[in-house]
């Protein structure tokens, strides 16, 4: 019986893992599905602490990831501190906004995401003072840095989920 709740624990986590690139928190709720699934079956001894332990740190490191990408490559393209600031914010917004108009699932939220870091990114520039010539480096490594930072975050979601698979099998 503990291979078929195994299954079916893989099998809602491979659902958690397609959320992550609709820049849901699939990853962490991959970890809190194998919690619980541990916690359900602790008598058949399903899962250890140390899975589920690994796979928390892999999400954490997952989430700084995305969160930080796309203004670190604005710092390092030589934008400022607002323009860093303004791709982090660019980002939530148009990931909002590319999801309402862009009804393709993962292609909306994606795109979205990464023109609104972009352009929150070339708001920030200007909001700090600088011209024209500048502008456009910064802006397009903060939309190349929040796709990078999202597909990080997918394959970061992978080995949780592989880490979870084997030790739901693997007891």
């Amino acid at each position: 019986m503990i291979y078929f709740w195994a299954t079916v624990l893989c099998a809602i986590n491979l659902a958690w893992l397609a959320g992550t690139i609709f820049m849901l928190p699939g990853n962490w709720l991959m970890v809190a599905t194998a919690a619980a699934f541990a916690w359900w079956q602790r008598d058949a001894g399903m899962m250890g602490v140390w899975p589920l332990v690994v796979a928390a740190l892999l999400a954490l490191v997952g989430e700084a990831i995305e969160f930080f990408a796309s203004s670190l490559a604005v710092r390092s393209a030589g934008g400022t501190r607002w323009g860093a600031f303004g791709a982090l914010m660019g980002a939530a917004a148009g990931l909002v906004v590319g999801t309402a108009l862009i009804p393709v699932p993962v292609l909306g939220s994606l795109l979205g995401a990464c023109v609104g870091a972009a352009a929150g990114s070339l708001g920030g520039e200007l909001a700090a003072g600088r011209k024209s010539p500048g502008l456009w480096r910064p802006s397009l490594a903060a939309g190349a840095g929040r796709l990078i930072g999202t597909l990080a975050k997918f394959v970061i979601g992978v080995m949780i989920f592989l880490t979870i698979a084997v030790a739901a099998f693997w007891p």
